[in-house]
């Protein structure tokens, strides 16, 4: 998925869940260096290492989304170009590993999830942040795009396949939680958002369905003052292993 698009509008398009990375961080507590994969504009990278006090190392293959980041004002960060499935690191360097929305944009899930066990150290954590499959189910915009929730169903690892893949990487202690948030959005803010295409699958999608998907969208809430009631379902699935 090419997000060099993306990178100037992404914060914008898509803000940061403070619940979320607020669950993610208690399961971070006490980590000193820590490894943000996929980091994006950087913007979890900073709150780790402003909230933990940890020296954090943002990768990501996106040249623009990095540069986002490096143009952020954080205090012990540093970045590096890289993909999740070769990451430029010795083994065993962190005490913690983190990847949000990531492993369904790798070309090998196992080989990303290998990489970031590698570079764990015997007794680290590692959290990973994906949606639950009931999520394509409930978006707001499936509705509008016939093709999305097949899509993402199929580009998605499920819950299980994630820990299938820490326990084999040899991961014991595996625990999965479902993190649910109903929101109420501005209909203009959704068509912003879908017209800036914010999320990737909407880059997946045919010309034709995605342009048709957005004409009805903008015709059903053109007159539409009230808010549009939004429901997301995230996977939180976090490991250690022991010595």
């Amino acid at each position: 998925m090419e997000f060099a698009a993306m990178a100037a509008r992404y914060d914008e398009l898509r803000p940061a869940s403070t619940e979320l990375a607020d669950l993610t961080l208690a399961e971070l507590t006490g980590c000193r260096r820590l490894l943000d994969v996929g980091c994006g504009t950087g913007r979890f990278s900073a709150l780790a290492a402003e909230r933990l006090g940890a020296r954090v190392w943002g990768v990501d293959p996106s040249p623009e989304m990095l540069a986002q980041a490096r143009a952020r004002p954080a205090t012990g960060c540093g970045w590096k170009l890289a993909r999740a499935e070769r990451l430029p690191f010795k083994d065993g360097w962190f005490d913690a590993v983190h990847a949000h929305l990531v492993l369904h944009l790798v070309d090998s899930m196992p080989r990303a999830v290998t990489e970031m066990l590698r570079v764990l150290g015997g007794d680290g954590r590692i959290a990973i942040v994906s949606f639950r499959p009931e999520h394509f189910d409930r978006f707001h915009l499936a509705p509008y795009f016939p093709s999305l929730t097949g899509i993402d169903r199929a580009r998605f690892p499920t819950p299980a396949e994630i820990e299938t893949q820490l326990r084999a990487g040899g991961v014991e202690r595996v625990r999965e939680s479902a993190i649910h948030r109903r929101l109420e959005l501005d209909p203009e803010i959704v068509l912003e958002r879908v017209r800036g295409r914010y999320i990737s699958t909407l880059h997946l999608l045919d010309e034709d369905e995605y342009q048709a998907g957005l004409a009805r969208l903008e015709r059903d809430l053109a007159q539409r003052t009230a808010k549009l009631p939004v429901e997301l379902v995230w996977s939180l699935t976090v490991g250690g292993r022991s010595t």
